[in-house]
């Protein structure tokens, strides 16, 4: 009787997969899982030698297409996977990429890291994720263990200006590449916020606002600094030089904007716009801005980093600058994979794009 097994009280159990090997002890509710096909059992199902089986799995040349494809087709079916520690000890790598992040439930992070994992897969390697919550001891900590796990090399998106980690493991011989935030010296991929700053100042000069706040991020993060500082200085090349009490330092999420806003529009004058380093400060912002009684987009405008999908949905859609983010993280991870291999990688600065919205233009009429 197909599918079905005694339930041991004479009836038939449907739907239940009978135990393997038929012993007269306890079965339990589970059979026993299949041996997994090895190497041999595909070179025998396809008539072949086993070298000759493991060179065609891996695409090597010797091998004719008929009998690669044949190969290729039995390991399939009987879904056959290659050892990664064989493969390892073979080739000398693991074909895993270590990627350490501040925190994955940062959307940004997240679009970034779903680049990584697609630049990674078209190269043959995998990424394993960890995060730091952008702490310098855990950082060095997942840093260790992703070593320890024999990672082919490190992809970081939560570099640090203040710590000496990322130069340490250089001298060592690892191979990193660095996203989101970028350091002198340091191969990396990211958006080029120095001109997406400048953007967001020149859209604002240009609707008229003359006095205006800047929401900067953490001082040890490449990405606010650099925001801030195009802003800063495509403003003063304007002749509006933004007072330093008028740039605040803040966390990167909701929180640090909406207390680096409510600080900011107590200031004597008020500033008729507003610009954060990141489009969830920019969301605080708002919130604050509602809160003392304001109309966002028509008593002070907002403008944003990144370009989060939420960012166009709010109900006053918020005007940012839009980076890459997944592209960023695709390009990471094939850079890592080029300098593993040996090969010569540049650091690479990815255009941003201003996305105009009601943050800034206005709700009214």
């Amino acid at each position: 009787m197909s599918g079905e097994v005694p339930d041991g009280s004479g009836h038939a159990a449907a739907g239940r997969p009978a135990p393997e090997g038929g012993g007269s002890g306890e079965a339990g509710p589970w059979p026993r899982p299949a041996r997994p096909a090895k190497l041999a059992d595909i070179a025998r199902e396809a008539g072949v030698h086993v070298t000759t089986a493991s060179r065609a799995l891996r695409g090597s040349e010797g091998v004719g297409p008929e009998t690669a494809a044949r190969v290729r087709e039995v390991a399939q079916r009987l879904g056959y996977l290659p050892h990664p520690a064989a493969a390892s000890l073979r080739t000398g790598r693991s074909k895993l990429l270590g990627v350490v992040v501040p925190r994955l439930t940062d959307l940004v992070l997240a679009t970034i890291y779903e680049g990584i994992e697609q630049g990674a897969a078209s190269a043959g390697y995998q990424a394993v994720v960890a995060n730091s919550g952008d702490d310098r001891e855990a950082q060095r900590l997942r840093v260790a263990t992703l070593l320890a796990n024999r990672v082919d090399g490190l992809i970081l998106g939560d570099a640090r200006t203040d710590s000496p980690l990322v130069h340490e493991l250089r001298r060592r011989g690892t191979k990193i590449v660095l996203t989101s935030r970028r350091l002198p010296g340091v191969v990396s991929v990211t958006c080029d916020d120095v001109l997406g700053g400048r953007m967001a100042a020149e859209h604002l000069v240009g609707l008229g606002h003359r006095d205006v706040g800047v929401i900067a991020g953490e001082p040890y993060a490449s990405t606010g600094i650099e925001r801030t500082r195009g802003f800063v200085t495509a403003l003063a090349d304007a002749g509006l030089p933004v007072p330093d009490a008028n740039v605040l330092r803040s966390g990167f999420d909701v929180r640090g904007g909406r207390e680096a806003a409510e600080e900011l529009l107590a200031r004597t004058p008020r500033p008729t716009a507003l610009f954060a380093v990141n489009d969830f400060a920019a969301i605080g912002a708002m919130g604050a801005i509602r809160d003392a009684g304001l109309r966002v987009g028509d008593d002070v405008a907002v403008v944003g980093f990144n370009d989060v999908p939420l960012a166009a949905e709010l109900p006053v859609a918020l005007t940012t600058v839009r980076s890459p983010m997944r592209e960023m993280g695709r390009q990471a991870a094939l850079a890592l994979v080029a300098l593993i291999a040996g090969e010569h990688v540049e650091s690479l600065r990815m255009r941003p794009e201003l996305m105009a919205r009601a943050s800034t233009l206005g709700t009214r009429g």
